[in-house]
């Protein structure tokens, strides 16, 4: 459903051509990720351009902070702003939490492309064909090596890594939090039930925050 939200309101604000609307490109792109069907792809796109009769959604952010002042940031797509905007004040509210005003978390998020590829990869190599293919950074974690783009690069990043051979393990286009917040395990669980409240509800696409959750705070 949260799929074919975005690949509607993608093709409503810049149309059905997916060569002339680099956001629809990369909804299509997540939801073929997702296992999506082509003709639901292809329903939910000319609902979007109008050339089906469907439900009209817009886009409302909602900002806020959780537990121990962890900014958080929720992208939802909504036909009754009133009936999404109670539902995620009342998970705030819930989960020691509470929303804030327009403009209060947003300035700490920067909306990057990234690319994750397994650490077994000669990660000179990959660097060397990252930047060839016009990313602006590559780095590491625990987990994967990392390839940073420009939003509007993105997908032409992601092709040309593609061609190179590195077939990457995860790929989105998302929020980064410019600083992060270090938070205790009781924190971590709380602002994990908060979290998990806001992706189940059915008008959110995206929840970003900019805590460090402890490891031990996933275990139950």
């Amino acid at each position: 459903t949260k799929l074919i939200r975005e690949i509607t309101i993608a093709a409503r604000m810049g149309g059905s051509d997916m060569a002339a609307n680099p956001r629809l490109r990369l909804a299509i792109d997540k939801a073929l990720g997702g296992n999506m069907p082509k003709d639901t792809i292809e329903r939910a796109t000319k609902k979007g351009a109008g050339e089906l009769e469907g439900v009209n959604y817009e886009e409302v952010r909602y900002e806020g902070y959780g537990s121990a002042g962890v900014a958080v940031m929720v992208d939802t797509l909504t036909d009754n702003r009133n009936r999404t905007v109670a539902e995620v004040r009342h998970a705030f509210s819930r989960h020691a939490g509470n929303l804030g005003a327009e403009g209060s978390v947003a300035y700490l998020f920067e909306k990057v492309g990234e690319l994750h590829f397994s650490l077994e990869l000669d990660e000179d190599t990959l660097l060397e064909a990252a930047l060839e293919a016009g990313a602006d950074d590559v780095g590491s974690d625990e987990e994967s090596i990392i390839v940073t783009t420009d939003p509007n690069d993105y997908m032409s990043v992601k092709a040309a890594m593609s061609e190179a051979g590195f077939d990457c393990e995860h790929a989105e286009v998302t929020m980064r939090a410019s600083t992060r917040i270090d938070v205790d395990v009781e924190a971590g669980q709380k602002l994990l039930k908060l979290l998990d409240r806001l992706e189940d509800l059915d008008d959110v696409q995206d929840v970003y925050c900019n805590a460090n959750i402890p490891p031990q705070s996933y275990e139950e």
